[in-house]
């Protein structure tokens, strides 16, 4: 691969050559030699000076005279233009480089590069003209180039570049025709501002008409292929927008379900008839007995970290299978999304017979460890810190690691997770999961504990969308309930009685547990982090036995769909339900029940609804809960989309069932006046560089007459 900045460093030197030494029929070749040679001296050190933006590191490999050890003017000159236009295309217009020469031991010398960096220039606008169905903010979001705001210092994505912006405008045009519009077309012009040091960037779209999916079939020459089951991979439904990623994706997927029934070499081709006058385009797939080649060699290049094992099982066939193009495509999705790789290229060449080929995997590698430490502020828990290790590449094993310890107002976390996703070489994951946990009592609970555990997990996919996941494990809880305080902060005065002792523990409680249970999994969105569109769902059961003998189970399910297309309004609906069977003769203990609290109606403290006792309104929990919630989320318009801001308006419901054992003790009527509670309010969220972060106002229609409420919260944004 050709590198920018050594080519530049060439064409730069070569001419300088070529200004001190004519070219050969000038009468002066060898004067124009010796002259280059005389000048030529040992380099003992090369150093820079004034760099911020670039290590010192990073400008030696920009730098001939570095590598060679040996010193010109010609090179020195070449080198510091080398330079310069490192940093221009970083962004940094104004930068200059002067190399600066001084004599050392031995008749050497050493070189320095001097730079001025200079403001680094950003990107002032981004404006788009002739989009007239697409929103200027979510084409903004389509492209790399990013407006300079408050976080650019960060992410540093504001700088211009010329290649970049060729890549912005094929982004424009995909982003374009995967929302109707199979012609559109995109330009670019930037402008420089010299007095604010900074690009204007303008995008004109000429988006032409707008074409949907007609009739969609399939035609098959292949015999005993089931088409029935080819036709629910299809993605490109009578009606819908067209687009060419869900052709791709039909056609991908349709050969795999091919490959499935035994059809190595079936070819998947889309046959598309444009209908000017409706606009639509009837598209046909063409199923075929492909060219019956076989893959011969796999080469996997650039994985300096990575085993070879664990790019190679993602590919879904090797050397010796029949190839199939459709099958490679997928593999490189799969690939990618490993998150391993910057980039995934992988070509194809002749074997050494007309019935092989060779396939060639290039990889870049990025960086897959992470060292955490962040400070943030919880509602429930106050002021909150975490100090976190995680690797998602151990070993270049492609496994999963993570360590962290956290504290709080209320207590600390300790926790260690390791996950293997492909165990013994199979599609299952498997996991362990540690934790110490120590919750302080304070004054906004009734007692405090230590909880020591652990799980093993095994989950295996059952379909592309559906999957499966068990799990049991052990924990031992040690309670913290004194029964006296000191109320006047003075050791020569007796302690009084704590009023707010728990009823269900006793200091020094040892409690264990053992759980064993499964969890399915249905991921129908069309992306996890951000979903526009499609059902996320989740189901849990699991027994709970040694000093307990209950059944819980938990369902939780939400769906999203755009609201206006391509505006970036989504609506979700979720909702969640609880309950817990008592397996034997005793109820079901309050360690061991559902407080509810915001996380099923927002506007409420963490266990500030639900059943509490008459006497100490200690809560106790609950063995029922349901709850529903609508929410419409959308951007901020006055502010950019690099800033990661958006917001959301929500209304919520949930219903609390019957409480947990009690002990005898009588129940406060007031804490079940209002089985519904419900609440509306708006949120702010932020996608934060430590994860998706979200303030809630609330304002609570109906409540208990014990509840507690709250205006504010902010917590994790969480799909489920």
């Amino acid at each position: 691969m050709i590198q920018p900045t050594k080519l530049m460093r060439g064409l730069i030197l070569a001419f300088a050559f070529l200004g001190v030494a004519p070219l050969a029929g000038a009468n002066l070749p060898v004067v124009g030699v010796q002259a280059v040679a005389a000048q030529e001296q040992l380099v003992s050190s090369v150093l820079f000076e004034g760099n911020r933006r670039f290590s010192d590191a990073q400008l030696q490999a920009m730098v001939d005279v570095a590598t060679t050890g040996i010193y010109t003017p010609q090179r020195a000159n070449a080198d510091a233009e080398s330079i310069r236009q490192a940093y221009v295309r970083d962004g940094f217009n104004g930068v200059s480089v002067s190399p600066r020469v001084e004599a050392a031991e031995a008749g050497r010398v050493r070189v320095t590069f001097v730079v001025n960096e200079g403001d680094r220039a950003g990107i002032a606008a981004i404006n788009f003209t002739g989009n007239n169905s697409i929103s200027a903010g979510n084409l903004k979001g389509a492209i790399r180039t990013k407006e300079s705001g408050i976080l650019s210092w960060l992410f540093r994505d504001d700088s211009y570049d010329e290649q970049k912006l060729a890549i912005d405008r094929e982004l424009i045009r995909l982003y374009y025709s995967n929302r109707g519009f199979p012609d559109v077309q995109v330009t670019s012009v930037a402008e420089f501002d010299a007095s604010r040091n900074a690009y204007f960037i303008n995008f004109t779209v000429n988006e032409g008409e707008r074409y949907s999916f007609g009739n969609v079939g399939i035609e098959t020459s292949i015999p005993g292929l089931n088409a029935d089951v080819l036709r629910s991979a299809i993605q490109t439904s009578q009606g819908s927008n067209y687009s060419i990623s869900n052709l791709q994706d039909s056609v991908q997927d349709m050969a795999f379900e091919a490959t499935a029934q035994g059809y190595a070499f079936a070819d998947v081709r889309p046959r598309l008839e444009r209908d000017i006058a409706n606009r639509t385009f009837n598209v046909t797939y063409l199923v075929d007995e492909g060219a019956r080649i076989y893959v011969e060699r796999i080469n996997v290049t650039g994985n300096e970290k990575t085993r070879d094992f664990v790019v190679r099982r993602e590919l879904g066939f090797a050397e010796g299978d029949p190839f199939n193009r459709s099958m490679v495509n997928r593999a490189r999705e799969e690939i990618m999304d490993l998150g391993f790789f910057s980039a995934v290229d992988i070509s194809t060449q002749p074997g050494s017979a007309p019935d092989q080929v060779v396939i060639n995997i290039a990889l870049t590698e990025q960086s897959t460890g992470e060292y955490g430490a962040t400070v943030g502020y919880s509602t429930s828990d106050g002021v909150l810190g975490e100090l976190s290790l995680t690797e998602r590449n151990f070993l270049g094993r492609g496994q999963y690691l993570r360590a962290a310890i956290g504290a709080s107002e209320n207590g600390q976390t300790f926790d260690f997770s390791f996950t293997e996703p492909h165990f013994m070489g199979l599609d299952i994951a498997t996991g362990v999961d540690v934790y110490h946990r120590i919750v302080n009592e304070t004054t906004r609970n009734f007692y405090g504990y230590q909880a020591t555990g652990g799980q093993l997990r095994v989950g295996v996919p059952l379909t592309s969308s559906l999957s499966v996941t068990g799990f049991g494990g052990l924990e031992r809880k040690v309670i913290d309930d004194t029964d006296t305080f000191d109320d006047d902060d003075n050791d020569a005065t007796p302690e009084v009685p704590d009023p707010r002792a728990s009823a269900f523990v006793d200091d020094g409680d040892e409690v264990w547990k053992y759980f064993v249970g499964y969890t399915l999994t249905y991921n129908g969105v069309d992306d996890r982090r951000n979903p526009t569109s499609g059902l996320l769902a989740t189901f849990t059961q699991q027994y709970v036995g040694w000093d307990f003998n209950l059944l819980k189970t938990e369902a939780r399910a939400r769906y999203y769909m755009p609201l206006i297309e391509d505006s970036g309004i989504i609506a979700s609906v979720r909702g969640q339900a609880g309950v817990i069977h008592a397996l034997g003769d005793d109820g079901v203990h309050p360690l061991e029940a559902f407080y509810p609290g915001s996380q099923l109606v927002r506007g409420f403290q963490s266990r500030g609804m639900g059943p509490r006792l008459l006497t100490s309104g200690e809560p106790v929990g609950t063995t029922m809960y349901a709850g529903i919630s609508a929410e419409i989320e959308f951007p901020v318009p006055v502010l950019p989309e690099t800033y990661g801001l958006s917001g959301a308006v929500w209304a919520d419901a949930g219903w609390i069932g019957d409480a947990a054992d009690s002990f005898g003790l009588p129940i406060d009527p007031a804490s079940e006046n209002e089985p519904l509670r419900t609440s509306v309010g708006a949120s702010i969220i932020w996608d934060s560089p430590f994860g998706p972060l979200r303030g809630d106002f609330a304002h609570v229609l109906s409540e208990s007459d014990t509840d507690r409420t709250q205006v504010f919260q902010l917590t994790m944004q969480n799909s489920l």
